[in-house]
């Protein structure tokens, strides 16, 4: 292959390339309100957008309105508190299937804090959704991984930015120690969590770094 003339010389390529400006990032902020309290949802319409048209779909049309948090599931390894919440219909009353968005083409890492799709194979998921309680890079795609549902992975699309409080408190709830089939069994919260609304809301208004204390008369700093 022959390199380009104008690609040989790196210095002078970066003097008179400029950087490509960033995309700027489509939110869409939804409040989920529950018998425990309020969870508001960032979610990235730019990287993932066919999930987040999916989700808005239920939302927009009260679907999830009803719905509940049904399963808690507590993971003995890495930092405390760890796991994930799940909620959704269950498979009741849901639109088709949304196409698989991976976190290879999306970005989006399965973090603390981040909402993902729930599924059984790739492509199948609907209405089902967890939220992540601790990092859990095991649920990202692994292109290289010889097993399909790793390559795969599960689609994030969005993260909580006020409510995290709420998820712990509902993911502490109890949980019955027979329900649930196969690896989800003793994870099935008993009763579930009712979600009472879920709609979108405005933007939350951009947090400010606290000011900082003056120092008291007369006092001294510690030796």
């Amino acid at each position: 292959m022959t390199i380009p003339a104008y690609a040989q010389d790196g210095s002078a390529a970066a003097a008179s390339v400029a950087p490509a400006p960033a995309t700027p990032v489509e939110h869409v902020y939804v409040a989920l309100t529950t018998n425990a309290g309020a969870i508001v949802l960032d979610l990235d319409k730019t990287h993932a957008p066919l999930t987040v048209a999916n989700f808005l779909k239920y939302v927009d049309s009260k679907r999830f309105n009803g719905a509940t948090f049904y399963r808690a599931m507590h993971l003995d390894w890495g930092d405390a508190p760890n796991g994930l919440l799940q909620g959704g219909l269950q498979g009741v009353n849901v639109f088709p299937p949304v196409a698989h968005e991976p976190t290879s083409a999306t970005g989006i890492s399965h973090k603390a804090g981040t909402i993902s799709m729930a599924r059984f194979a790739p492509g199948s998921a609907t209405a089902d959704f967890t939220i992540m309680l601790g990092d859990i890079p095991s649920l990202d795609a692994q292109p290289a991984s010889d097993n399909p549902e790793s390559r795969a992975g599960f689609a994030a699309f969005g993260h909580v930015v006020s409510g995290m409080d709420v998820v712990h408190r509902i993911w502490d709830e109890p949980r019955s120690a027979t329900k649930g089939e196969g690896v989800m069994k003793g994870q099935m919260l008993e009763p579930p969590v009712k979600i009472v609304s879920v709609r979108r809301v405005p933007a939350p208004p951009p947090s400010t770094p606290s000011p900082e204390m003056p120092e008291a008369p007369g006092s001294s700093a510690a030796p």
